[in-house]
Protein backbone atom coordinates (compact mmCIF):
# COMPACT_ATOMS: atom_id res chain seq x y z
CA UNK A 1 0.00 0.00 0.00
CA UNK A 2 1.26 3.44 -1.05
CA UNK A 3 0.67 6.75 1.47
CA UNK A 4 0.15 9.52 -0.17
CA UNK A 5 -0.11 12.73 1.55
CA UNK A 6 -1.96 15.62 -0.55
CA UNK A 7 -1.72 19.30 0.24
CA UNK A 8 -2.71 22.59 -1.98
CA UNK A 9 -1.72 26.16 -1.31
CA UNK A 10 -2.21 29.43 -2.92
CA UNK A 11 -0.84 33.20 -1.80
CA UNK A 12 -4.04 34.78 -2.08
CA UNK A 13 -7.79 33.19 -2.79
CA UNK A 14 -7.53 33.05 -6.18
CA UNK A 15 -3.37 33.69 -6.48
CA UNK A 16 -0.33 31.64 -7.18
CA UNK A 17 -0.63 28.29 -6.18
CA UNK A 18 1.54 25.17 -5.33
CA UNK A 19 0.60 21.56 -4.95
CA UNK A 20 2.52 19.48 -2.29
CA UNK A 21 2.89 15.49 -2.50
CA UNK A 22 4.92 13.48 0.07
CA UNK A 23 4.98 9.87 -0.42
CA UNK A 24 5.81 7.08 1.57
CA UNK A 25 6.22 3.55 0.45
CA UNK A 26 8.53 0.42 1.44
CA UNK A 27 10.57 2.88 3.88
CA UNK A 28 11.32 4.94 0.97
CA UNK A 29 9.99 8.71 0.48
CA UNK A 30 8.96 10.87 -2.56
CA UNK A 31 8.48 14.53 -2.45
CA UNK A 32 7.03 16.51 -5.11
CA UNK A 33 6.81 20.33 -5.08
CA UNK A 34 4.70 21.28 -8.24
CA UNK A 35 3.72 25.33 -9.27
CA UNK A 36 -0.35 25.37 -10.50
CA UNK A 37 -0.27 28.75 -11.28
CA UNK A 38 -3.30 30.89 -10.16
CA UNK A 39 -5.88 28.90 -8.37
CA UNK A 40 -8.27 29.44 -5.53
CA UNK A 41 -6.96 27.38 -1.89
CA UNK A 42 -9.98 24.97 -2.96
CA UNK A 43 -8.90 24.14 -6.44
CA UNK A 44 -5.03 23.86 -5.64
CA UNK A 45 -6.36 21.10 -3.15
CA UNK A 46 -8.07 19.31 -5.89
CA UNK A 47 -5.24 19.30 -8.33
CA UNK A 48 -2.77 17.98 -5.80
CA UNK A 49 -4.83 14.79 -5.30
CA UNK A 50 -4.65 14.72 -9.17
CA UNK A 51 -1.18 15.34 -9.69
CA UNK A 52 -0.15 12.85 -6.96
CA UNK A 53 -2.69 10.24 -8.90
CA UNK A 54 -0.70 10.74 -11.84
CA UNK A 55 1.98 10.83 -10.55
CA UNK A 56 1.26 6.85 -8.87
CA UNK A 57 -0.14 5.79 -12.11
CA UNK A 58 3.26 5.99 -12.99
CA UNK A 59 5.60 5.40 -10.83
CA UNK A 60 3.42 2.96 -8.45
CA UNK A 61 0.86 0.83 -11.22
CA UNK A 62 -1.45 -1.28 -10.08
CA UNK A 63 -0.93 -0.54 -6.37
CA UNK A 64 -3.46 0.37 -3.17
CA UNK A 65 -3.73 4.27 -2.87
CA UNK A 66 -3.98 5.54 0.86
CA UNK A 67 -4.31 8.91 0.57
CA UNK A 68 -4.50 11.54 3.33
CA UNK A 69 -5.80 15.17 2.76
CA UNK A 70 -6.38 18.48 4.87
CA UNK A 71 -9.42 19.16 2.86
CA UNK A 72 -12.26 18.54 4.40
CA UNK A 73 -14.02 20.22 1.24
CA UNK A 74 -12.04 17.33 -1.31
CA UNK A 75 -12.21 14.55 1.36
CA UNK A 76 -15.95 15.25 1.55
CA UNK A 77 -16.67 15.42 -2.04
CA UNK A 78 -14.78 12.08 -3.47
CA UNK A 79 -16.51 10.53 0.11
CA UNK A 80 -19.87 11.28 -1.28
CA UNK A 81 -19.11 11.18 -4.71
CA UNK A 82 -20.82 14.01 -5.28
CA UNK A 83 -20.45 18.23 -5.64
CA UNK A 84 -23.10 20.82 -7.53
CA UNK A 85 -19.81 23.18 -7.36
CA UNK A 86 -19.50 23.82 -11.52
CA UNK A 87 -15.83 24.73 -10.60
CA UNK A 88 -14.72 21.98 -8.84
CA UNK A 89 -16.71 19.14 -10.86
CA UNK A 90 -14.60 18.55 -13.42
CA UNK A 91 -11.79 18.13 -10.97
CA UNK A 92 -13.43 15.65 -9.21
CA UNK A 93 -14.39 13.34 -12.34
CA UNK A 94 -10.65 13.82 -13.47
CA UNK A 95 -9.95 12.26 -10.01
CA UNK A 96 -12.25 9.70 -10.38
CA UNK A 97 -10.79 8.88 -13.75
CA UNK A 98 -7.60 8.97 -12.49
CA UNK A 99 -8.68 6.60 -9.16
CA UNK A 100 -10.19 3.99 -11.65
CA UNK A 101 -6.61 2.86 -12.58
CA UNK A 102 -6.06 1.31 -9.55
CA UNK A 103 -7.57 -1.64 -7.60
CA UNK A 104 -8.39 0.43 -4.35
CA UNK A 105 -8.20 4.59 -3.77
CA UNK A 106 -9.57 5.71 -0.17
CA UNK A 107 -9.02 8.97 0.88
CA UNK A 108 -8.76 10.28 4.66
CA UNK A 109 -8.78 13.71 6.14
CA UNK A 110 -6.15 14.40 8.56
CA UNK A 111 -5.74 17.51 10.73
CA UNK A 112 -3.24 20.21 9.35
CA UNK A 113 -0.88 19.55 11.96
CA UNK A 114 -0.41 16.04 10.14
CA UNK A 115 0.02 17.22 6.84
CA UNK A 116 3.36 18.81 7.82
CA UNK A 117 5.68 17.29 4.71
CA UNK A 118 3.04 17.86 1.95
CA UNK A 119 2.27 21.82 3.29
CA UNK A 120 5.87 22.84 3.09
CA UNK A 121 6.57 21.29 -0.47
CA UNK A 122 3.53 23.46 -1.64
CA UNK A 123 4.54 26.50 -0.24
CA UNK A 124 8.32 25.32 -2.43
CA UNK A 125 6.09 25.49 -4.73
CA UNK A 126 4.49 28.64 -4.75
CA UNK A 127 8.16 30.37 -3.87
CA UNK A 128 9.64 28.19 -6.64
CA UNK A 129 7.19 30.76 -9.28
Amino acid sequence: MIEVYTDGASSGNPGISGAGIYIKTSGKIFEYALPLGMLSNHEAEFHAVIKALEICKESFPGEILSFRSDSKLVVDVIDKDFTKNQTFLPLFEKIKEEASNFPHFFIKWIPEKKNHHADQLARKAIRMQ
